[in-house]
């Protein structure tokens, strides 16, 4: 095995950005390897951690081979990118998702002088529309919980699950992360831990009676069980992300719904029609645990075109014409 040349002293010039003073030539996985050394400082979730991984593992198969800082180009990326869309047909939200990864992996590399040329500036994620996040009508929800079979423990439990999803509006892996001594049903809420939290952030999410009375009685379901957390196999183990997404795309199936049904298209659908229902966007931002109003606006959007859609239907002034 050939052995690793050790990098030289790094010296600094009149910018922040560090330079090598007759550099090595660094492979990619050397580099990757020194970038991810700074991003377990941190304190990212384990999670994010892995997706980075995954995420530079799809750009090494995209390449076939390891490169060098002498050798990258912005045209791998680039190609990259239209690889991931054409190709590998994956949703842009997707790609943009592993993009971000890359260019934040590419911006260290050119920060540290790794990389001479600052490529990073030259392959963005993609533009796609604001109106592209997903949502259930109230129909089509109550045709998948038609076909979930609630006498059954895994089918109650997941019953629990949509009705959680849509009043707390959580994602996922916080849904998976909740604890069952964090659930208050006398003042109606659940507190979500900060190791639990996309943003490291603890917060609590209300819940409204019906999704109270559900979870009163599951809570008596699993009182038995010894893991702490509230969502458990049938034998009392943690419940992972992937058992979640399987079973609500299985019901999404069974009820003819051609959408597609997650977690998160339950999180964008109950974030809507809390627009919808007269919610106001700084209390839906507090409860979707997003750090700014971006992201939020989105679904302030929507329910502005689907407002003006009903103003054209039923204007008054339809009576003067």
């Amino acid at each position: 095995m050939q052995k690793k040349s050790k990098p030289k002293l790094k010296i600094r010039t009149g910018s922040k950005k560090e330079t090598l003073v007759d550099s090595d030539i660094l492979t990619l996985d050397e580099m990757f390897v020194k970038f991810m050394t700074a991003k377990q400082t941190e304190g990212l979730a384990p999670r994010t951690i892995n997706e980075y991984y995954q995420h530079y593992d799809n750009l090494k198969d995209f390449l076939g081979q390891d490169m060098t800082n002498e050798n990258i180009t912005v045209e791998d990326f680039q190609g990259y990118i239209g690889f991931m869309l054409h190709d590998k047909g994956l949703a842009p939200m997707t790609v943009n998702i592993r993009t971000r990864t890359m260019r934040a992996f590419i911006r260290y590399c050119h920060k540290k002088g790794f990389i001479d040329t600052p490529i990073h500036e030259d392959f963005k994620p993609i533009k796609t529309p604001s109106d592209t996040l997903e949502s259930f009508t109230p129909d089509e929800v109550k045709k998948i919980l038609s076909v979930i079979d609630d006498s059954m423990y895994t089918g109650f439990r997941n019953k629990v699950i949509i009705y959680v999803l849509l009043d707390t509006l959580v994602r996922i892996s916080e849904l998976c992360a909740m604890k069952r001594s964090n659930v208050n049903l006398e003042k109606g809420e659940i507190y979500l831990e900060a190791m639990g939290t996309k943003t490291r952030k603890a917060r609590i999410v209300p819940i409204t009676k019906p999704t109270i009375d559900l979870l009163k009685e599951y809570l008596e379901i699993i009182e038995d069980f010894d893991d702490e957390h509230l969502f458990l196999t049938y034998d009392g183990h943690e419940i992972n992300h992937a058992t979640v997404r399987i079973n609500l795309r299985d019901y999404g199936k069974g009820a003819g719904v051609k959408k597609r049904v997650s977690p998160h298209t339950f999180r964008h659908t109950g974030a809507l029609w809390y627009i919808k229902n007269g919610g106001d966007p700084f209390s839906l931002q507090k409860t979707l645990g997003h750090s700014d109003m971006s992201m939020t606006r989105k679904y302030i959007q929507m329910s502005d075109m689907d407002i003006q859609g009903q103003h054209k239907k039923f204007s008054p002034i339809n009576n003067l014409v």
